[in-house]
């Protein structure tokens, strides 16, 4: 059994705390160094990272671009987030929470920034009229499982895959603990899809998109490397509809772009034109 802790009066921040991300991590917001973002041509300017919140984004207008909607182009420019690059004024300007994706929208008279990975879904599904629940009495269910996602994915990354990959130590309690709520999660959705096609009924839509970028992509090992430590090939209708979706070619091109890691082949650390995925 390890040394017990004793939580200080106030507590104070150890800058050497250890752990993958230790060195951007810190408790106070702002920027903390002066850089301006780059613009592209086209209606969009995204930043971001293929983190499964920046793989949400990348998906739908991959997704919107596969219907031939012309509107839905963008840039992604890669924001480098273990050097830092969230903090920058530029970044800080359109997401103050210093966390990505953020979305700036120049498609009208006045930039309007978008932050938060599930708003940037809704502001595009609903300004382009895709992938939202064709039968308008669906749109309560599709709302609940997109906010279902943004309030648990936490649990899931920021609880196991920390404690589980990222922590400068491997403790018991906390990697049990959220172990444990992963596979609740995970019994959640199952047994939702035992009775659905798609998260909001027959309809493919942003709550699928949403959720998939973290569960799906979980289901498929491709998280943390803890499938088999979560039996994720036992969640049988998850992986039916996991796979469902990662079959779409809008899907895979989604999952490439921002990508810095895994794969070569599967990575596009920019996008600016449809042409870039067969030029890398």
């Amino acid at each position: 059994m390890g040394e017990i802790y004793e939580p200080p009066k106030v507590w104070k921040w150890d800058r050497e705390n250890g752990g993958k991300f230790a060195s951007t991590n810190r408790p106070v917001a702002g920027a903390t160094h002066e850089k301006n973002l780059p613009v592209g041509r086209h209606p969009h300017q995204l930043y971001s990272l293929a983190t499964p919140n920046g793989v949400k984004v990348t998906v739908l207008f991959e997704e919107l671009l596969a219907l031939g909607i012309k509107e839905a182009e963008y840039d992604a420019w890669l924001i480098r987030i273990g050097d830092g690059d969230q903090f920058g004024s530029g970044f800080v300007e359109i997401n103050p929470n210093s966390k990505i994706p953020a979305l700036v929208d120049r498609s009208g008279p006045e930039p309007v920034r978008v932050f938060e990975s599930g708003a940037i879904l809704l502001h595009l599904a609903e300004k382009f009229g895709r992938f939202m629940a064709s039968d308008p009495a669906r749109r309560p269910e599709l709302l609940s499982w997109l906010f279902w996602q943004m309030g648990s994915a936490p649990y899931l990354g920021g609880g196991f895959g920390h404690f589980y990959s990222y922590a400068p130590e491997k403790w018991e309690y906390p990697i049990d603990r959220f172990a444990m709520e992963a596979k609740r999660q995970l019994d959640v959705l199952d047994r939702h899809l035992s009775g659905a096609r798609f998260m909001a009924g027959a309809d493919y839509t942003i709550a699928d998109i949403a959720i998939w970028a973290w569960y799906g992509q979980l289901a498929l090992g491709r998280l943390y490397s803890a499938g088999e430590f979560l039996d994720v090939e036992s969640y049988v209708h998850v992986q039916r509809w996991a796979q469902e979706i990662d079959a779409r070619p809008a899907v895979q091109r989604g999952r490439m772009v921002n990508r810095t890691f895994g794969d070569p082949e599967m990575q596009l650390h920019e996008r600016h034109d449809a042409s870039d995925f067969t030029r890398q």
